[in-house]
């Protein structure tokens, strides 16, 4: 008989390994609720953008109306813009906040639109699927001709595709990166998660986001086991939170099995964890 994805017991005996960093405990105690053995291995930080003047300067401009409109890539992005505020600059909250309910915001996907209804706000429109492909798509129906489009970069990735199809469409790009990626774990650390998988001590791995594939195989890289991390990777169940990290994993060689369906959260990704590793 197949557990329930609420039973207590439901991954009793299973091992999973989690790069998660910024939901690390959220995401352990899903599976250790349910029974996991859960090996903590942060891949990935998130840190706020080592300068902040860019970011106070960008914010400046969106406040005197300096966008038309704002795309939004990540929950985290728009949140880390009202910190960079909250600690510089804690006048221009009201302000900032007055100026999301006054311009177009089109969101990647449901994240941003969380934390916009923490402020009372909602997006006007929601690209799905929840990549830059599907924000181009969804873009492409508007007429952008000499639009003020702010864009809020995840990480230092300047999205190039984007911003090629923004600057074809005749508007002006806007974008502001409130916050970078920083390696977590230490190399070490992540050999040692490598070693582990091969040796079958671990049942499953759970990728959360793009940030802690590049990771992994940079340091299979450059510490020469590219090979054994594909041995690793081909020995247990592989989870993806959703298409893009799917793809990463792909363009790798790497056979994802496990996908939630629908929606990229982590209890979606524990639940279709649970049905795979009962089988």
């Amino acid at each position: 008989m197949t557990p329930s994805v609420e039973s207590s017991h439901a991954l009793a005996g299973r091992c999973i390994a989690v790069p998660e960093s910024r939901e690390l405990d959220v995401f352990a105690a899903l599976l250790e609720r349910r029974g996991a053995e859960v090996w903590r291995c942060p891949l990935v930080d998130i840190c706020d953008a080592p300068d902040p003047a860019p970011v106070l300067e960008w914010l400046r401009m969106f406040n005197a109306g300096g966008c038309d409109d704002l795309l939004l890539f990540t929950g985290e992005g728009l949140r880390r813009l009202l910190s960079a505020i909250d600690r510089h600059a804690p006048d221009r909250r009201e302000r900032f906040v007055e100026r999301l309910g006054e311009v177009r915001i089109v969101a990647r996907g449901p994240k941003p639109g969380r934390v916009l209804r923490e402020l009372g706000l909602r997006p006007a429109l929601v690209a799905e699927p929840a990549t830059t492909a599907g924000m181009i798509a969804m873009l492409r129906d508007l007429d952008l001709r000499r639009r003020r489009i702010g864009v809020q970069l995840y990480g230092s990735d300047p999205n190039a595709p984007l911003m090629a199809f923004l600057a074809e469409a005749g508007a002006l790009a806007l974008p502001v990166a409130p916050y970078v990626y920083a390696d977590a774990a230490a190399d070490a650390d992540v050999v040692t998660l490598v070693e582990r998988m091969r040796q079958g001590g671990i049942d499953a791995i759970a990728f959360t986001s793009l940030q802690q594939v590049d990771r992994l195989f940079r340091v299979a890289e450059e510490r020469k086991i590219g090979t054994a991390l594909q041995e690793a990777l081909a020995q247990v169940v592989v989870a993806a939170v959703g298409p893009l990290v799917v793809d990463a994993l792909a363009t790798r060689g790497v056979s994802v099995r496990v996908v939630p369906a629908g929606s990229y959260y982590l209890k979606p990704l524990t639940n279709a964890l649970i049905t795979a590793l009962a089988r």
